[in-house]
C-alpha cells in the first residue's frame, strides 16, 4: 500500500508529430496484439497503464513508483515491436513524467494533441483504453484518478471554449449542414448518387449522425452490387428523377462530367414534395448537379467548395480557441499538483492527529477528575514535550557544529503553527 501511494504518472509513445507513419504502423497494436502487449507490461511489473493505439498515436499512459525505470522498459518494448534498431528510431518515441505527463494526458483527452484539434473521437478512445485496462487488471487508484481528472478537463474545454463547436472536415461540415437543414436525421431519406469515395465518406458521417434510411443509385453497373454490399436500397438509375421526390438529403458523387440532377427534374420533385426542403450535396468532381438547383425554392445546394469553406472557418475557430483550452489545461495541471501534494501530506497529518488523540485519551484516563484548566495545561505540556526536547537537541547541535538543521526546523515550526518571524534581530 505504501508503494502504491507513491505512484507517479508518466507517458511513453509516438504520435503524428514525433514519428513517421512507418514507425506508427510498425508498432500499431490491433485487437489481437493489444492483450499481448498489456501482458508484457504486467510481466515487467508495470501495474497501472492504458494503451492508446490509433492513427495519430501509439502510447502508454501509466503510473508507477519507478517512472523512469518503467518508461525505459516500455520504450524497449516499443522498439522491439518496431523491428528496428534503437538508433534508427531516435527521438521518435517520447517520454514524459511528472507535470509534463499530466499536461500531455489532459491534452490528449481534450483533443488538443490530435491532428484535427477538437475532434471528439479521441476522448472515446481514451475511455476505451481505460475500460480495457480495467478488464485486464491494469488500473490502480492513481491512474484512475488521473484519468477521471482528464475527463473533467475535456468537459471544461468543450463547455468553456469553441474548440469543438465547428466542423473542420468536408464530411463533418456536411453532417452539420444536414442537421441544420433537416434536424433529426433518423427519419430522413438519404439518396447517394454515384460511387466516388467522397460520397461514401459524407454518407458515413450522416450515418454517424443518426441516418438509417439509405438508398443508392448511379450510372455505373457496379452500383447495385455496391448498394447490396453496403446495406443500401438500390434504385435503378433510370428511375432517379422519380426518386428525387422522396429524398430529404441527396449526395451526388459520380463525377462523370455530365449533369445527373437537372434543375427541371429537381423542380418537379419539389412540386411533388410541396416545397418541403431538400439538401443537395454535390460532391462530384466535376460536379453532378445543375448549379441552378440552388436557385429553386426549397432546395439547398452545397458544393465541395462550399463545404471546404465551412470546414476552413471551423478550423480557424478551433485554432483561435486552442489557446484558451491550453490555459484551462495548465490551470488544471496546477490543481492536480496541489491535490497530489495534499495526498502526499495526508499520512503525516493522519499520524499527527492520531498521536494527539492518543495523548488526550491517556490524559483523560490518568486524570479523570481534572477540571478544564488543569486538563488543558497538562495536555499542552504532554503534546509539547517531544517537540521541545527535539528542538533543544537541535539547538545544542547548532551551537557545537553550526549545523543548519536547527534553523530549518525552527523555520518549519514557525510556518506550521503560524508563529511569525523571530524578533530578536538574529538573521533567519
Amino acid at each position: 500500500m505504501a508503494a502504491s501511494a507513491q505512484a507517479r504518472p508518466f507517458v511513453v509513445g509516438a504520435n503524428h508529430r514525433s514519428s513517421s507513419v512507418t514507425l506508427r504502423d510498425r508498432i500499431f497494436l490491433d485487437d489481437a496484439k493489444a492483450p499481448l502487449f498489456v501482458g508484457q507490461l504486467a510481466e515487467k511489473g508495470i501495474a497501472q497503464a492504458i494503451v492508446l493505439s490509433t492513427c495519430d498515436r501509439v502510447e502508454v499512459q501509466a503510473a508507477s513508483i519507478e517512472p523512469e525505470q518503467d518508461a525505459a522498459t516500455i520504450r524497449k518494448l516499443l522498439v522491439a515491436a518496431s523491428g528496428q534498431p534503437e538508433d534508427a528510431i531516435g527521438d521518435q518515441i517520447y517520454d514524459f513524467s511528472g507535470d509534463e505527463a499530466v499536461r500531455h494526458i489532459f491534452a490528449v483527452a481534450a483533443s488538443l494533441d490530435s491532428q484535427t484539434i477538437g475532434e471528439p473521437q479521441v476522448l472515446g478512445q481514451v475511455k476505451e483504453g481505460h475500460r480495457f485496462a480495467q478488464a485486464h487488471g491494469m488500473m490502480g487508484d492513481e491512474l484512475d484518478a488521473l484519468l477521471q481528472a482528464a475527463y473533467g478537463v475535456a468537459k471544461r474545454v468543450r463547455t468553456e471554449t469553441e474548440i469543438g463547436h465547428r466542423p473542420v472536415s468536408i464530411a463533418s461540415a456536411a453532417g452539420r449542414i444536414a442537421r441544420d437543414v433537416q434536424g433529426e436525421l433518423s427519419s430522413a431519406n438519404i439518396l447517394l448518387v454515384g460511387l466516388a469515395d467522397m460520397g461514401d465518406i459524407i454518407v458515413e458521417q450522416l450515418r454517424a449522425a443518426g441516418a438509417v434510411r439509405l438508398s443508392m443509385s448511379g450510372p455505373s453497373r457496379r452500383t447495385e452490387a455496391t448498394a447490396q454490399r453496403s446495406g443500401y436500397a438500390f434504385l435503378p438509375f433510370n428511375t432517379l428523377d422519380l426518386a428525387l421526390k422522396d429524398a430529404e438529403i441527396i449526395v451526388a458523387a459520380a463525377g462523370t462530367g455530365q449533369t445527373l440532377i437537372s434543375a427541371d427534374a429537381m423542380e418537379r420533385a419539389l412540386v411533388q414534395r410541396r416545397r418541403r426542403p431538400v439538401l443537395v450535396i454535390d460532391a462530384g468532381i466535376p460536379g453532378d448537379v445543375d448549379p441552378n438547383v440552388g436557385e429553386l425554392e426549397g432546395a439547398f445546394l452545397f458544393t465541395l467548395e462550399d463545404l471546404e469553406r465551412v470546414a476552413m472557418e471551423g478550423r480557424s475557430t478551433r485554432g483561435a480557441a486552442a489557446q484558451g483550452a491550453w490555459n484551462i489545461i495548465d490551470e488544471e495541471v496546477g490543481v492536480w499538483r496541489r491535490n497530489l501534494a495534499g495526498r502526499d501530506a495526508a499520512p503525516a497529518i493522519v499520524a499527527l492527529r492520531t498521536q494527539f488523540e492518543s495523548v488526550r485519551d491517556e490524559l483523560l484516563a490518568a486524570e479523570p477528575g481534572a477540571n478544564a484548566e488543569d486538563a488543558t495545561r497538562m495536555l499542552i505540556n504532554r503534546l509539547l514535550h517531544q517537540p521541545s526536547n527535539a528542538m533543544r537537541e537541535l539547538a545544542e547541535t547548532k551551537a557545537a557544529s553550526r549545523d543548519v538543521s536547527f534553523r530549518s526546523a525552527e523555520q518549519l515550526l514557525r510556518r506550521l503553527f503560524g508563529l511569525g518571524a523571530r524578533d530578536d534581530g538574529e538573521k533567519q
